[in-house]
């Protein structure tokens, strides 16, 4: 792999988990809205389900 394509992925990698603390933070603040674990794990998935088919093509 080029070393551009090490950073992209760097950078995806650090998004997605600032992204998924931000939830888990959210849900953290308001219990009763949703589990925090629950949020954070379908904010990853939702990032996950968007970023696969755009790297693969």
């Amino acid at each position: 792999m080029s070393t551009l394509a090490l950073l992209v992925a760097l950078l995806l990698v650090l998004v997605t988990a600032m992204f998924v603390a931000g939830l888990v933070y959210i849900a953290h603040r308001h219990p009763a809205w949703t589990a925090p674990l629950t949020l954070g794990l379908l904010g990853a998935a939702l990032v996950t389900s968007v970023l696969v088919p755009v790297v693969i093509r």
